[in-house]
């Protein structure tokens, strides 16, 4: 094994599930390996405490002059649930043809560590980067940064930037880079649903009383008209039109058509919003999903109850020019709106981040396209993602620099999923990017 995939699979053995109280030391743990991983690479280092989390930056010597980048990553990882899905422990990485499995492996541990990788290996050889870095790695990116916006608005000063590098995101197809200049924004909410004071025999009081985990049913089918069309009033009011530029590009992209969907994904079909490729559907258009709903009686065989009450987790996508505050407020609307008569709804919101778009042919995202196109040696594609990485527009907002997405993931790659997973060629190409995308930015 390669001394870079030795660094990887020890920073993949910390379980750093960040939503889990149980994992908290592990968490700290591994942002405590990272901050020495880097300080043993030349690299001044500081370990920030937040609320929950600690926030780990690492800087080599400003010179002036020089175009300053802050690389991005995220050393949390996402519970491991289904256990037994797992077809090897997940946090004992494991590599099986030609991919690196565990969890973290893509999202966002392998990825993160191939920038590492690349700053140590530029210095190694020769000494110094090119450009004014700054490594900036949070614990706290699977609860949606919670502290991370606080923490750059106290040092935002320190952490001034001419542009942003991130990879946490995809890639279209195996061997075919790409670079993302838009994310969908993000707005969740839970909705409870309460009916008797406890648990009703179905035979005695059935047909008396209103069934929460029924009723329940019928509020969720009233997010959707029948085509897939989300049937919230207002919901698409903001929404920013595609360019005819993009839908054109887009459709000559390899790797996201109908039927790469369908292998991808094993569904049966294809189903969303009419008018709109799957693609299209993805990066430019708003959604809105059923994340987990239950109520009542869930073991083997039957128990003949009414349940006191249901519940359903939402999550609703948004892209230019939506707000999470106006499409919650919307959503709550018309959850209080629809829903039925004889329970009593209590809405919870969630996390939420804001949509993102920038200029894939900027100075910088040219620059990045060129990285890319030496790193894999083929010509980069531009997309959207489909996914959101709420602190993308508070850096934005914040610091006043755009990000460049250099996604190394691919479309099966089990992220958030048992058997996440890694090419190692992926990993490889990553460190070689790390190192062209800062010569071109230094350009």
């Amino acid at each position: 094994m390669t001394p870079e995939l030795e660094d990887l699979f020890s920073f993949l053995r910390f379980p750093s599930v960040s939503t889990d109280s149980r994992h908290a030391q592990d968490v700290r743990a591994c942002a405590e390996w990272l901050l020495a991983k880097l300080t043993a690479m030349g690299l001044t280092t500081e370990l920030h405490e937040t609320p929950k989390h600690p926030v780990v930056v690492a800087r080599n010597p400003q010179v002036p002059g020089r175009h300053t980048v802050l690389v991005y990553g995220h050393y949390d990882v996402q519970p491991v649930d289904p256990l037994n899905l797992w077809t090897s422990d997940p946090f004992q990485p494991e590599i099986r043809e030609g991919r690196i499995w565990a969890r973290g492996a893509t999202d966002n541990k392998g990825q993160m560590m191939a920038h590492v990788l690349g700053v140590e290996k530029t210095l190694r050889e020769h000494g110094e980067l090119p450009v004014n870095l700054i490594f900036l790695f949070e614990g706290e990116e699977e609860i949606g940064s919670p502290n991370l916006a606080s923490f750059l608005l106290h040092h935002c000063d320190e952490l001034r930037c001419d542009v942003i590098a991130i990879s946490d995101t995809g890639m279209v197809a195996p061997g075919v880079p790409t670079l993302g200049y838009g994310l969908r924004g993000i707005t969740c909410c839970e909705a409870i649903l309460r009916g008797p004071k406890g648990d009703l025999h179905s035979g005695l009081f059935g047909g008396a009383v209103a069934n929460p985990a029924a009723a329940m049913a019928r509020l969720v089918a009233s997010l959707h008209a029948l085509d897939g069309r989300v049937a919230i009033d207002g919901f698409y009011d903001h929404v920013r039109p595609l360019e005819d530029w993009e839908r054109h590009m887009w459709s000559h992209v390899p790797g996201v058509s109908d039927a790469d969907y369908l292998q991808v994904t094993g569904s049966p079909g294809l189903f969303g919003e009419p008018g709109y490729s799957s693609a299209e559907r993805l990066w430019a258009r708003p959604s809105a999903e059923v994340n987990g709903i239950g109520g009542g009686y869930q073991g083997e065989g039957s128990k003949t109850v009414i349940p006191a009450e249901a519940f359903v987790k939402l999550s609703f996508r948004l892209v230019p020019d939506q707000t999470p505050k106006d499409i919650m407020e919307k959503v709550k609307n018309h959850l209080e709106w629809h829903c039925p008569p004889g329970v009593q709804i209590e809405i919870r919101p969630g996390h939420d981040g804001k949509p993102y778009l920038t200029d894939p042919n900027s100075k910088y995202g040219l620059a990045a396209q060129a990285a890319l196109r030496a790193a894999f040696d083929a010509e980069p594609v531009l997309i959207r993602e489909g996914g959101s990485i709420p602190i993308v527009q508070t850096f934005r907002d914040i610091l006043g620099a755009d990000t460049l997405l250099l996604g190394l993931a691919l479309a099966d790659a089990q992220i958030h999923a048992p058997n996440e997973n890694f090419p190692v060629v992926n990993f490889e190409a990553g460190i070689r990017l790390n190192q062209a995308l800062l010569a071109e930015l230094a350009k």
